[in-house]
């Protein structure tokens, strides 16, 4: 029996090549290791055109621990962060700085509308306190797209820094550090890389990571000591996820051969565009307009009836084939269907396909959105 295809935000549906590349073992201090992490962090480096000013630490781990190492190690004990709020990643952000004991001002916005550049400048000159703004580009709780570009020009012009969770959109949506001025990005093996999970990253200005030595919280998410470890011996400092970077690696390779981020994005967003399609022609609404949607993870709403239960659809649409996420919205009930990961609109018909046949077997009704 084959695998379900995942229709979620990581992990992901990966090629056999990538899985082919795990059954090797690695030493995790041998020299052919080390060039493999070097590697796999150049590259990484130059998805972002960041060669000139940042470098790439990696770190065992989901992403979240590289969203704690960054807010933990680049954020002094007395910072001081705006977080523009507008999904549930934002808030782990805002909670995550609550365990560090860094103090945040949370910008709040509906999770239907994409962050204010406007706002934001507001919040930076109504308190000189502020030091840094952390922004979530892709928010995955609902799909909704923030205006990245626009929100780093009013960081630099008011002189703050900028940490980006770039988790969902990386690889897939373009973040280019010589015209966009961050300081740091932050993204996972298991995302639009297409690699499988268990490490994460952050390509942050060297300048800044110079500065920030003994300000972590923590050993183990000490970017600065990770960074300068590596650069000293190769290794990483403990245990390392060898078969995670082998997997990368291989992933990498294939994202070069596709075409890198152009062709990635233009693949998911053919994705999405099929998927929305085809279940508008169900009769199931999209939470957000076309022009917030980002091509990485789409949330639906519920199909009007009290009939409707997620685990039943869930398990129905699982028993053809295909993983679906349930929704993130508290307020309002929704799921969520990823477009990522190594599959094409073929896949995403098929899957329309299945929760087709699955609401008819679940007795719930279809019929086209105008």
């Amino acid at each position: 029996m084959n695998a379900p295809i995942l229709l979620t935000p990581g992990p992901l549906t990966t090629t056999a090549r990538t899985k082919q590349a795990m059954l090797a073992d690695w030493g995790s201090w041998d020299q052919a290791f080390n060039q493999l992490t070097a590697s796999v962090c150049e590259d990484i480096t130059g998805i972002a055109n960041g060669h000139k000013t940042h470098v790439c630490v990696p770190l065992q781990g989901s992403g979240t621990f590289s969203v704690e190492a960054a807010l933990g190690t680049l954020v002094p004990k007395n910072g001081k962060v705006l977080v523009p709020n507008n999904g549930a990643y934002c808030q782990r952000i805002v909670r995550i700085l609550g365990y560090l004991g860094r103090q945040a001002v949370v910008l709040d916005h509906r999770e239907d509308e994409p962050v204010s550049p406007e706002r934001i400048a507001q919040a930076l000159d109504a308190d000189a306190d502020i030091s840094h703004v952390a922004q979530v580009h892709c928010e995955t709780g609902t799909g909704i797209l923030n205006p990245l570009h626009e929100i780093a020009k009013v960081v630099a012009h008011h002189k703050r820094k900028l940490i980006v969770d770039a988790m969902s959109s990386f690889a897939a949506l373009p973040i280019d550090l010589t015209e966009t001025p961050i300081d740091a990005v932050i993204a996972a093996s298991g995302k639009c890389l297409e690699g499988v999970p268990g490490m994460g990253f952050v390509i942050v200005r060297q300048d800044v990571l110079e500065a920030a030595s003994g300000a972590s919280h923590s050993l183990a998410l000490d970017l600065h000591d990770q960074w300068t470890y590596m650069r000293k011996t190769g290794q990483w400092r403990f245990t390392p996820p060898t078969h995670v970077v082998a997997a990368l690696r291989e992933a990498i390779d294939q994202f070069q051969s596709e075409g890198g981020v152009a062709a990635r994005g233009a693949r998911y967003r053919s994705n999405c565009e099929t998927l929305v399609g085809g279940m508008r022609a169900l009769g199931l609404r999209t939470f957000l307009s076309d022009e917030q949607q980002a091509p990485i993870i789409v949330t639906f709403h519920a199909p009007p009836t009290p009939h409707f239960q997620f685990q039943a659809l869930y398990q129905g649409v699982r028993d053809k084939g295909f993983i679906l996420y349930p929704g993130k919205l508290t307020q309002i009930e929704t799921f969520r269907v990823g477009c990522i990961g190594a599959i094409g609109p073929d896949q995403m018909s098929q899957a329309v396909d299945a929760i087709a046949t699955t609401l008819g077997e679940l007795g719930i009704q279809t019929r086209p959105t105008l």
